[in-house]
């Protein structure tokens, strides 16, 4: 991260994604429990069906990505409510290939892997940087978008296939993943990761670490849970992500920014 503050321009202004705070991680891994947790809810207690609940959610999605590409710079109810539908429907990916389709796990981690490295790869090699403080284009943004929603699918996946086939259970594979996000913090704050690399890493670990989260608080006592259910938890983060983004407007009303220096991050190729 470069030192000294960066100087605001008319396109840092503009940037379509939020500074990366606590607040921003916070939201982030309830936004990813509860992409687990409303995912069985809508598709088993209220018998939509997996394959029926990821095209409501899909076209409700699509819709809100239509407002969110229209505006002109950040705003967080429209932001964080892309991210909570696309939480669901990256979720709802994974489970029909898996439980409709009978795709082992291991091959949606490895596919949605591979997917995620190619977008990656195509968006560095178009725009020359991955960093989420130059979303100020709209094709910047559509592979934001992109990417997120293939760490999504690919977090549900790994997370899955951990807790499940690989029978580690639910609170050993949510220790892994943190575990693994402390590392890389770890990284970039004492050996100076470069620091869209790191945001990016703990981005997709944060998802099956948001994902093992809302099982274990879900599941019954007897599938390793602890028998909150799907509607208790869900709610619960709903709210909770609800409150924090109210604070988040409310801070944006008064003007809050957040300090510049981020914005000009890039990613080195050296």
């Amino acid at each position: 991260m470069p030192n000294g503050a960066a100087t605001l321009t008319p396109r840092s202004l503009l940037n379509k994604v939020p500074e990366v705070t606590v607040i921003f991680w916070v939201i982030k891994v309830l936004a990813t429990t509860v992409g687990e947790t409303a995912a069985d809810f809508l598709g088993v207690n209220l018998n939509l069906g997996e394959a029926w609940t990821c095209l409501i959610a899909a076209a409700i999605l699509a819709g809100v990505l239509v407002i969110q590409f229209r505006l002109s710079q950040y705003v967080p109810a429209v932001y964080w409510l892309a991210i909570v539908l696309i939480s669901i429907v990256g979720t709802l990916l994974t489970d029909n290939l898996v439980d409709n389709l009978g795709v082992p796990l291991w091959i949606t981690t490895v596919v949605f892997g591979v997917a995620l490295a190619l977008v990656f790869a195509l968006w560095f090699r178009v725009e020359r940087t991955l960093s989420i403080h130059s979303i100020f284009t709209p094709r910047r943004e559509a592979f934001y978008w992109l990417v997120v929603l293939f760490t999504f699918a690919l977090g549900t996946s790994a997370g899955d296939l951990l807790a499940e086939r690989l029978n580690l259970g639910y609170l050993l594979s949510l220790g892994i993943f943190a575990g693994a996000i402390a590392l890389v913090a770890v990284a970039y704050f004492v050996f100076h990761l470069n620091a869209v690399v790191a945001f990016w890493i703990a981005y997709v670990l944060s998802r099956p670490l948001g994902a093992s989260t809302g099982d274990l608080l879900s599941q019954s006592t007897k599938d390793g849970g602890l028998g909150l259910g799907t509607t208790t938890t869900s709610v619960l983060f709903l709210s909770l992500i609800l409150i924090l983004v109210v604070v988040l407007s409310v801070r944006a009303g008064f003007g809050y920014r957040q300090p510049a220096a981020a914005r000009s991050e890039s990613l080195s190729v050296s």
